[in-house]
């Protein structure tokens, strides 16, 4: 049966379930989605018929009530599929499903956005968000395998929705304890008023945050591990390094007051960066869309640099955006050939699939067997608006209820094996309320810009306001230009490659992370074009180094990592 008879089918299934209520759904659906309607599984069956029955005629569901539906969708997902007795949340919603730590912190900003939009009152909001907080105060912490909700302040991944301990054999997790903490100190900045019971979220976020001990999770390191467990600890465990959703663990990690890690472990983060251009588009790549949205949920990006990005004349806010144009453009190209790949059907994520859940990403291909999720390009929308519009327009009215039930879009789907998921992800719902409401109101990002301990955290990772973003790309021809070493992070030595426009006294100096010269590499009068310089670390101590290229009043600097 092909594509076009499945979704008649589909459509005529649907069309038998309720006849009567069909007129009900299109004034509801049409007037933008009633704030004060607070019955969500009712109103949800009634977009369900809505869909079945007008066809293409949905078309007609506005810009504005099409995003109040997919956001009120995603947090009915965050309320319903919730333990109200602790607020754990289900990692997805599978019968059985345990509580994913990361969702959790999704939850808690939705919870906020969902009292601002009316889908639940301000008291309900808050004994929720204030039953999750006392649950990941008071559960016990501990070293052992079991009965514990975490060690050191920081939380396993997974954990039992009912006793609130680690599951699964999981790791204690740093990315989703990061996850969970930004939602706990968003809800912090949320719940701002002189209420007693406002002062008790405010007091148990900063409880939580405070007894997180990010230098245990370094292990001495240069930089964050990404877990440890009882009884084996950080082995098999990596560290943190280069472009991903890990951004936001370092500036928490960084802003801790108690806690805190060096500095110097951001140039360790950003010294595995991968600088380079696809389909038009040059930025720090990262193949799946979730490394380029998770961090910007919460962190307004917009108008701040660290030096990485202000040597190359960009935001992180402007990466991500290029990141989904790539994205978009990878799928128009479709080197592989998928089904219904083009400008209106792209976005690859980590995501379920035909063969399970897996990292799905583009350019460069990662995974790519024609799945597409619609949290990649839902929650891209406050980058690349232009595209990501017309596409959710795409998938609702091209789709229907194949696509569409209960919590909105399914968490993804392929049409060169005519398959459709039939779960809900929490970690995929979270960039897509979330996300939207940056994009309508910046509600979030205003309030959580507005903590100190985050402001601090970006000011020791370097970040100061931004110099104008421009597409129009820096003069080659008169600037030096100096790559990142090779290999980064290295063992024994490295080699640096850099250019000069013209003849000229150059330096290239190393430095460590006080400030001090280590070693002068070059010093004279050389030749324009390429040069190449041999950085032998065997008596260097392992750790984090600056380098800084000077010639012709320009200056550039670049981070390199010595491990031994």
């Amino acid at each position: 049966m092909n594509r076009q008879a499945i979704n008649n089918q589909a459509t005529h299934n649907q069309a038998t379930h309720n006849q009567a209520t069909h007129n009900q759904a299109i004034a509801r659906i049409r007037g933008k989605c009633s704030r004060s309607y607070r019955k969500p599984v009712g109103f949800f069956c009634l977009i369900l018929i809505f869909l079945a029955f007008c066809g293409s005629s949905a078309s007609a569901l506005t810009t504005e009530a099409l995003l109040d539906t997919l956001q009120h969708t995603a947090f009915d997902f965050f309320w319903n599929e919730a333990n109200p007795t602790n607020g754990l949340i289900k990692d997805r919603s599978t019968s059985g499903s345990p509580c994913s730590i990361a969702s959790v912190g999704f939850g808690l900003s939705a919870i906020c956005i969902g009292i601002d939009h009316g889908w639940v009152t301000r008291d309900d909001g808050r004994e929720r968000v204030l039953t999750t907080l006392q649950t990941f105060w008071t559960a016990p912490q501990g070293d052992g395998a079991n009965g514990f909700i975490g060690y050191k302040g920081l939380f396993y991944h997974f954990l039992d929705m009912n006793t609130a301990t680690r599951v699964w054999n999981c790791e204690l997790s740093t990315i989703d304890t990061a996850l969970l903490l930004a939602g706990i100190l968003d809800a912090k900045q949320y719940f701002s008023s002189d209420d007693p019971q406002d002062v008790e979220v405010r007091a148990l976020a900063d409880s939580i945050y405070y007894r997180a001990d990010w230098e245990f999770m370094r292990n001495s390191g240069v930089g964050i591990r990404m877990g440890w467990k009882p009884g084996t600890g950080f082995a098999g465990f990596g560290t943190w390094v280069g472009y991903n959703e890990a951004m936001i663990l370092y500036i928490i990690a960084l802003g801790s007051p108690t806690h805190p890690v060096p500095a110097s472990t951001w140039f360790t983060w950003t010294s595995g960066y991968n600088w380079d251009t696809q389909y038009g588009q040059t930025y720090v790549i990262f193949p799946p869309l979730f490394g380029h949205q998770y961090s910007h949920c919460w962190i307004d990006y917009r108008n701040i640099q660290d030096i990485y990005m202000r040597n190359k004349g960009i935001t992180y806010f402007e990466n991500s955006r290029r990141a989904t144009l790539a994205a978009q453009a990878y799928c128009i190209d479709n080197p592989f050939g998928w089904t219904g790949y083009g400008d209106n059907v792209w976005g690859l994520t980590a995501c379920d699939g035909p063969t399970g859940y897996a990292a799905h990403g583009a350019p460069p291909a990662q995974n790519d067997d024609g799945t597409i999720a619609p949290t990649a390009a839902a929650g891209s929308i406050a980058f690349a608006p232009e595209i990501v519009i017309p596409t959710l327009h795409h998938f609702f009215d091209t789709y229907g209820a194949q696509l569409w039930s209960t919590y909105g879009f399914k968490d993804a789907f392929n049409l060169t094996q005519n398959w459709w998921a039939t779960d809900y992800i929490g970690i995929d719902e979270g960039p897509i309320i979330i996300m939207i409401e940056n994009y309508r109101t910046g509600s979030i990002w205003q309030r959580f810009m507005e903590n100190q301990d985050i402001l601090n955290g970006l000011a020791l990772a370097g970040f100061t306001p931004a110099t104008p973003v421009s597409d129009e790309p820096r003069e080659q021809a008169t600037m030096i230009a100096l790559a990142q070493n090779s290999p980064n992070p290295f063992q024994g030595s490295a080699q640096i490659s850099y250019r000069l426009p013209e003849s000229e006294h150059v330096s290239l100096h190393l430095y460590d992370m006080r400030g001090r010269l280590v070693r002068t590499l070059v010093d004279g009068v050389q030749d324009a074009g390429e040069h190449h310089v041999t950085l032998d670390g065997a008596r260097l101590a392992s750790g984090i180094y600056l380098y800084r290229l000077e010639a012709g009043g320009e200056q550039v600097w670049r981070r390199c990592s010595l491990l031994k």
